[in-house]
Order: C-alpha cells, then structure tokens, then sequence
C-alpha cells in the first residue's frame, strides 16, 4: 500500500509540475511587463516636461533626447516615441505638450495559456503623458539688461550660491563648469549651463529699480566737483551729497538710514574699509560725461572693504548700490582676485555699466540682487569670470 500511494504522489507531481513552472514563468512575465511600463512611464512623463519646458520648435528633439537617456531610443529595440505640442489639455484646450512610448516585448510563457498578444509573438506596451506650460514666479538674484552679446558669463564660480532665487539675461547666459547654485538660469537669447534649469527664448525683462532714478536727490554741488578725503566715524544728515571723487584716508563708519550720493566721482578706498553695514544707501550720479562712477581700490589694490548693508525702509529700501540709469560713461568695473573685498546686502543696480571679476576667494550668495549691463564672472564671483587666472 505504501508503494502505491508513493507512486501515485509521483504521477500526481509529474502532472502538476509543468503547470506550477508555467504559472511561475506566467507571473515573472507579467511582472516583467508591469516594470517595462513604469519604465515607459517615468520616461514619458520626464520627456513631456522637458518638452513644455523647451516650448520652442525643438520641443520634440528635447522630448527624445530626455527618453533615450532613461533608455527609451525611438527606433531602437523595437520602440517608438512620439510628440506632440498639438495634444487636448484636461482642463480643456489642444496646446498641450504629450509624449508617448510605444515598447513591442516577446512572449514566452503567456503564448502556452492561449495569449495571442500582437498576434505576432510580443506584447505591446503604451506609456502617456501629458504637460503644459505654466508660470513660475522666482526672484531674481542677477539680472544682466544688455540686449546684445553676452550678458552673463561665469567661468567656474564654485563658491557662488545662488539657491532660492534665479539668474536672468536680456541677451545671452552661460555658465562654465558650476551652475551658481541659482533655480533657473533665463535668457532671451541663448541659456546654457546656469541655474538647475535652464529656459531660452523668454520675454525680457527691464530693470524693476529703474523708476529709482527720479528719488535721487537733488544735485546741490553748483557745477563744481573738487573732490575730497573720507576718513573715520562720520557725523552726517540723512542725505549726504559729496561732490566729485572722493578718497578714503581711513576707515570710513557711515550713520545708519544716510543716503550718500557721490555726484560726478567714483568711490576709491585707498585700502581702508568703507562702512555702511548700519543701513545705508550709496548713490554714483551726475552728469553724462568726462567723469567716473564707480567703486575702485585704486590706491591699495586688493586691500579695499566696502560693507553695505541696505536700509529696510524708505525710499531706498533693500537697495545697498545704485547707478543712475541716466549716465552713458565712466560706469564699467573690473576687478581680479579680492581687490576690493565686497560685503553687500540689498540690491546692486548697476545697469548700465560692464561688470567684471577675476576672483579666487570672493562668493557670490542670494544675499545680494545685481542688475548689471553685462556681467563677467571668473572662478567665484557672479556675472564673468574665468577661474582665477587674470
């Protein structure tokens, strides 16, 4: 009796086995089909965003582009990917953005339970989605207004920190080996390697503190600009009018809330340190002409420290340096390594004037906003540099 019932257990087994390895390679299948499809899937939605994200007429290149690399190439291995700027939105409308996946996969056991698939020996698999464009509100950090050429450049800069706000260009924006750390990098021209985002072909945008101009105050200088020294702790009015270029001969402290306007003359430091970290605004106007309307070292190259930090109310609230829009000439500054020092809090709004800045230890950081004319940043420091070589 034993004999039989161990011969029939093995009859029994030998008519169950292949059924239980069917269902076993039955269900690696499917589940190989399900994991080809999140695949498709992922891939598709990436393609679709980066698609409305281009919104240009090489949305559809991008959209390929961004499927090959999650490993969906159209045409290869038996996969189809398709876009479309023409695709119905669900709220309404046909100018959505779609991208869809086409995979053919071969059977192997679901052929053996009567699943024709295709009819041709695979399994089709779809993946679909669906973008649109929207606007996203972000705070820029570096706006270059020139509309020509190149605005922004940044050769390096692995110290600048950017992070929370964005990097905008009236022309053309290129970064080099660091993206500054900024959310998006915009252009109306051409953007290339800055921001974690970068979008081409926007509107431009003018520069918000140009309506600024009109506030500044009066200029009480009479036609002449003689020039003077600076130097210690300043007992000043509210508006400080300084008439031509004015030189530190000594650590400067400037009162908190003093607007300082320097008509027609730069601001040389002369190796000393500059002091309005209080809260205070400083003003470069004048006349369009044979004159300077800068901040400089030239006395005391790299020895220089100029700290602004701007007021938080008035008329020149959150502005710490301010160019007037109005003047044609004597703007532009470069400077090489920390020459001078710069610690600025607010807004610089130098745009009309060329920025550049060759530096090795300075940092740029979302603590200041520049508007600039066009900007260069070498190695660290915001607009055009080129990695610590002069």
């Amino acid at each position: 009796m034993a004999r039989r019932g161990r011969g029939n257990i093995a009859i029994v087994t030998a008519f169950i086995l292949p059924m239980l390895v069917g269902a076993f390679g039955l269900g690696v299948e499917i589940g190989f089909w399900y994991w080809q499809q999140r695949g498709m899937q992922n891939a598709a939605d990436a393609a679709a965003l980066a698609a409305a994200t281009n919104g240009t007429a090489t949305y559809a290149g991008e959209a390929l582009a961004v499927a090959a690399r999650y490993g969906f190439s159209n045409g290869a291995n038996n996969v189809t990917v398709a876009a479309s700027n023409a695709a119905v939105c669900p709220s309404g409308g046909s100018n959505c953005y779609s991208v869809t996946i086409t995979s053919t996969v071969p059977q192997v056991f679901s052929q053996l339970v009567g699943y024709a698939g295709n009819g041709q020996g695979g399994v089709s698999l779809t993946a679909t989605a669906v973008a649109t464009q929207g606007t996203v509100q972000t705070p820029f950090c570096l706006l270059g207004t020139g509309t020509s050429g190149q605005d922004v450049t940044c050769n390096g800069c692995p110290k600048s920190n950017l992070s929370g706000c964005s990097i905008m260009s009236d022309a053309n924006l290129t970064c080099n080996g660091h993206d500054m750390g900024a959310s998006f990098g915009l252009a109306v021209g051409t953007a290339a390697g800055c921001g974690a985002a970068q979008k081409s072909n926007v509107p431009p945008v003018s520069d918000p503190y140009a309506g600024l101009a009109g506030s500044i105050p009066a200029n009480i200088c009479g036609g002449a600009y003689p020039g003077g020294n600076l130097n210690g702790a300043s007992v000043w009015p509210a508006t400080k009018v300084l008439c031509g270029n004015q030189t530190l001969t000594g650590d400067v402290v400037v009162p908190k809330g003093t607007v300082v306007v320097i008509e027609n003359g730069y601001l040389d430091l002369n190796g000393h340190t500059f002091d309005a970290s209080a809260g205070a605004t400083v003003i470069l106007t004048g006349t369009a002409g044979a004159y300077d309307h800068f901040v400089t070292d030239l006395s005391h190259p790299g020895k220089g420290t100029i700290n602004i930090t701007a007021p938080t109310s008035g008329t020149w609230s959150g502005i710490a340096l301010y160019q007037d829009p109005a003047l044609t000439s004597g703007l532009d500054m470069s400077f090489s390594g920390n020459m001078p020092t710069f610690n600025i809090f607010g807004v610089v709004d130098v745009s009309k004037a060329d920025l550049t800045v060759r530096a090795c230890g300075s940092s740029v950081t979302a603590t200041t906003t520049h508007v600039l004319d066009a900007v260069v940043y070498q190695f660290s420091i915001p607009l055009s540099a080129t990695a610590c070589h002069p």
